[in-house]
This record gives C-alpha cells, sequence and structure tokens, in this order.
C-alpha cells in the first residue's frame, strides 16, 4: 500500500513588492540603494523645488517606489544629507592624507572627492539655501584638510606664504566650481581630476 504523499510545510517565497527598487549588474542592495540616492541627490541639485513625483520621474522611479523609500520629501532630504555626509567623510578618509607624500594624498583626495561629486554637491547646495556656513567645521572637514596642506606646507610641496585655511578654502571653491560646470555640461568628466589637480598646484606649488 503506497504511503500518503507528505504535506510541503515551507512557506511559500513571498512576492517581490511591485515597481521594487532592484539591482542591476550585479550590484548588491546597498550599491543600487547608493546609486539611487546619488541621482535623488542631483536631481535635487537641479530641481531644488520638486515633488518627489517629478523626482521620481527625474530618476526613472515611479512615484511609489519612491514612497516606500521615504515618504515625505522633508524626510528625502533629511536621508540625503546623512547620505551624503557619511559618503563624503568616506572619500576623506579613503584618500588617507596622512599617508605618503603630500602630492600622492593630494591626488587620492581629488579622485575619491569627485567619485561623490553628487553627494557634494547636494550638500552645498543645502547649506547655501539655508545660509548656514559650518557645514566643514560640524563635519571635521576643515580641520582635516588644514592639517594636510600644514603637512604639504611642511614637507616643502605646498607654498607656506598661503595660510592654511586659505588652501583649504581655495580647495574646497575649485571642487564645487568644477563640480557645478561639468554638472552643466561645460566640462567633460573625464577631464575633471586633472583640470582640479593642476588648477590647485598651479597656484599653490611650492
Amino acid at each position: 500500500m503506497d504511503s500518503a504523499p507528505v504535506p510541503n510545510t515551507q512557506p511559500a517565497p513571498a512576492p517581490a513588492a511591485a515597481d521594487a527598487v532592484v539591482p542591476a549588474d550585479g550590484a548588491t542592495v546597498g550599491e543600487e540603494e547608493n546609486r539611487l540616492l546619488a541621482a535623488l541627490a542631483q536631481a535635487m541639485v537641479e530641481r531644488p523645488r520638486a515633488t518627489l513625483q517629478e523626482l521620481a520621474h527625474a530618476v526613472g522611479v515611479s512615484k511609489a517606489t519612491l514612497y516606500r523609500f521615504c515618504r515625505t520629501r522633508e524626510q528625502l532630504v533629511e536621508r540625503l544629507l546623512n547620505h551624503s555626509v557619511a559618503r563624503v567623510t568616506a572619500a576623506m578618509d579613503a584618500a588617507r592624507l596622512d599617508q605618503g607624500t603630500p602630492l600622492e594624498a593630494l591626488h587620492r583626495l581629488i579622485v575619491h572627492m569627485l567619485e561623490q561629486r553628487k553627494c557634494g554637491a547636494f550638500l552645498m547646495m543645502h547649506y547655501w539655501q539655508d545660509g548656514a556656513t559650518g557645514m566643514g567645521s560640524e563635519n571635521g572637514w576643515e580641520a582635516q584638510l588644514d592639517a594636510f596642506f600644514l603637512r604639504g606646507q611642511q614637507a616643502g610641496a605646498l607654498r607656506i606664504d598661503i595660510a592654511t585655511p586659505a588652501l583649504t578654502e581655495l580647495w574646497s571653491s575649485i571642487f564645487s566650481g568644477l563640480v557645478e560646470a561639468e554638472r552643466r555640461g561645460r566640462i567633460a568628466r573625464t577631464s575633471l581630476a586633472g583640470l582640479f589637480e593642476q588648477a590647485f598646484l598651479q597656484g599653490c606649488a611650492a
């Protein structure tokens, strides 16, 4: 006599949410989320008064997807701020400003910061709109750059007749100007790093 079939007690897999953010090109969920946040940061810079629906359209997702991501525009701004601060901080850390020669560290700094240019542009836009002046000091970025440029001066790689805070401000201004110019299509992305390094060092090299 045949035995009765054993019922399948394994729960059925839950269906994927409709229109969810699905990783592409082998990316992990975290990588895909970073891409979406970077795209949203750029969309906010280009259309600072855009609604959630307009932002969703700009980055190629539905409003429902963006609504699951952040339910209000205020939540989205807060999430973008936290994400952008974290990405810029990680870029500063990856540059290893206290290692190697100052010029090697400067090159790493430029490369890593340009990789996070969308987040950097969003932060600059947000703080400028709010009239705040302490973005770099609040996050310790100014102190890191001041110490790095002082190391460059002590090593004879940078001019000593320009105060280190001034070097930090010059570097930041060149960064923001070139990133904005690239966003508007005036400068090619491929030339940004070399142009950045050349523009800074020609005015500051010993």
